[in-house]
């Protein structure tokens, strides 16, 4: 059973809370904010990149990120296996132009051709992902694009390790094998990376600084972070082209 801080609250009523497993992150739950923030800035961004276009949000998890890209988009399909997740997501967010359709992203036709399709957060948990770029491809319409996230291995695993000791993730990658995977199957692609800004910068800079001794000293660790994480929003992420190997997270645009 989860524990009840690793439970979303304050649910609309009639759609069941979702509880951390560790294959996907939640909003509405305060210790996981620091990840969902960091997803969400993601999803910002390339919300701002669909206005009117068809968009298919590949393992949409919970169901936030098609919401957020369905503020701009014509249409929005979040596709996902998980039953609990399908039935929260479609019970939460039901705005126009949106919907879930509860099917192995592997097997999904939907009615494309699609504009832009969506894949966050997902590569890293399939051991032979090549095929499965090959089919989201087939399924673009003509000047399509596909957006594909990962986390930055040399930022996410102790030093020289293969992957990190997330269980749900079987390949993690570099951003050269990342190009790697992906400039094989695809005429064009963009690769940029999610860095820590504002007050995640300046948190970076002062753990630098000394501040991890600081606070245990001062035995402040606790108290701090329960208000520290919270707090961090989308706008202290930041996606820019540069500095790709010190990155957090790759974000590829992917055209045929």
């Amino acid at each position: 059973m989860s524990s009840p801080e690793h439970v979303q609250r304050h649910q609309p009523p009639g759609v069941p809370p979702l509880a951390l497993t560790g294959e996907r992150t939640l909003p509405d739950v305060p210790a996981e904010n620091y990840w969902y923030r960091r997803h969400l800035a993601v999803y910002r961004w390339i919300a701002e990149r669909c206005a009117g276009l068809r968009v298919v949000d590949m393992a949409c998890g919970e169901g936030y990120g098609a919401a957020v890209i369905a503020e701009t988009a014509r249409t929005v399909v979040g596709v996902d296996a998980n039953p609990e997740a399908h039935d929260h997501a479609a019970r939460k967010y039901t705005r126009p132009g949106l919907s879930f359709e509860r099917a192995l992203v592997e097997e999904f036709d939907g009615e494309g051709p699609y504009d832009a399709i969506v894949f966050l957060q997902t590569v890293e948990h399939i051991e032979r992902p090549e095929p499965l770029l090959d089919r989201f491809a087939s399924l673009l319409a003509p000047g399509g694009a596909i957006y594909v996230s990962t986390p930055n291995r040399l930022t996410l695993a102790p030093p020289g390790a293969a992957r990190s000791d997330n269980p749900w993730h079987v390949r993690e990658y570099t951003a050269q094998e990342f190009r790697t995977l992906l400039d094989p199957r695809f005429g064009n692609v963009e690769l940029l990376g999610v860095f820590h800004a504002r007050k995640l910068a300046l948190h970076a800079a002062a753990i630098t600084l000394g501040w991890d001794r600081v606070h245990r000293a001062l035995r402040l660790t606790e108290r701090f972070y329960d208000l520290f994480v919270p707090a961090i929003s989308e706008s202290d992420f930041a996606i820019r082209r540069r500095g790709l190997d010190r990155a957090l997270d790759f974000l590829a645009v992917c055209r045929p």
